[in-house]
């Protein structure tokens, strides 16, 4: 080989040298800038979902911690003051015009009318059946009026419940066409019925005058203490400290209540057979004593005109009220 072509083969093998060289490098930094920036994709993404996860958690905790604090709430509620335990809570409930004194005052009237009426006009005024006028006197003293205000309560929180459901349906209407919850309070107010009407313009009254709402709501609940009313709180309550959807937790909560209605109907229908047997069993014996005085009123006088008489009478008072307490006991359901 002549030195000329040694020289061009050494200069092509240098060329080619260098070229490869070229190559490796260049590929080695593609592929450094490919997996570089895979690794950026990758942290990136990894940051995205750790702020994601983050914002997840800080919606958790403060959901926990809402509701921790109504719990706490609710059960320092019940320790200090359960609802419908004093005579102004559950005159407030009955919905009557009424004041404290008024019902001590028709107590006391009671109390005397009834032990002056068996004392002198049936004529238990011998001892020992003087204590009978005494006995009647404080029943009627103490339990009559007390009757009287759990039928009126009783009442008002049938009619109230009737209506509830529908009011949270008007809320949900009116906060999915953008009302505020505030308006959709007085438009409840304004066209529903008593007393679901007085319920909530009370609560629109004192939010009016800068009491916060959950504390108008509790508010509400002692005057309507029913699990309907309850329910309502704990929803607003949540919604307002952690957020979310207000128109379908409420329209979750309407159905619940729809529910819970017709379970109720549906109860009572199956335990009306129960009450009807509970109600003859329990007049059967005063239809017996009404039927022997209508045929032979000598025979059964001598209850009425003895001691004995009156002992026995006492005796089954006591006997019949027991028995009635229990029936009713076995058939009243509450949920």
């Amino acid at each position: 080989m002549t030195p000329e072509l040694m020289t061009y083969a050494i200069a092509g093998l240098a060329f080619v040298a260098v070229t490869a060289l070229g190559f490796v490098f260049a590929g080695g930094g593609g592929s450094g800038r490919g997996k570089q920036s895979k690794r950026v994709r990758s942290i990136s993404e990894g940051v995205r979902g750790s702020k994601g996860d983050t914002a997840l958690t800080a919606r958790r905790k403060q959901m926990e911690s809402a509701t921790k604090a109504l719990r706490d709430r609710e059960e320092a509620t019940r320790k200090s003051r359960v609802a419908g335990r004093s005579i102004e809570d559950k005159i407030k409930q009955s919905g009557l015009k009424i004041t404290v004194p008024m019902f001590w005052i028709f107590s006391a009237v009671s109390t005397v009318a009834v032990g002056a009426l068996m004392y002198f006009w049936a004529g238990f005024n011998e001892w020992p059946m003087v204590m009978v006028p005494i006995g009647m006197a404080f029943a009627a003293g103490f339990g009559l009026p007390r009757w009287v205000l759990g039928m009126a309560i009783s009442n008002r929180q049938k009619k109230f419940i009737s209506q509830f459901a529908d009011a949270i349906d008007v809320i949900v209407r009116g906060v999915k066409s953008g009302l505020p919850l505030q308006e959709c309070l007085r438009m409840i107010a304004r066209e529903s019925s008593q007393p679901l009407a007085g319920e909530f313009q009370a609560v629109v009254d004192a939010t009016a005058m800068g009491v916060p709402l959950d504390q108008a709501l509790q508010k509400m609940y002692l005057r309507t203490p029913t699990q309907e009313v309850n329910f309502f709180n704990i929803v607003l309550n949540i919604q307002q400290k952690a957020g979310g959807n207000l128109s379908e937790a409420l329209g979750n909560l309407s159905n619940v209540l729809r529910s819970r209605k017709l379970l109720r109907e549906k109860i009572k229908a199956l335990s009306s057979e129960a009450k009807a047997s509970a109600m003859i069993i329990g007049s059967l014996p005063i239809i017996v004593m009404g039927l022997v005085y209508m045929t032979t009123p000598a025979y059964i006088m001598s209850l009425f005109a003895t001691d004995l008489g009156h002992l026995l009478l006492l005796i089954a008072a006591a006997l019949m009220g027991t028995g009635i307490y229990i029936m009713r006991s076995m058939i009243n359901f509450n949920f």
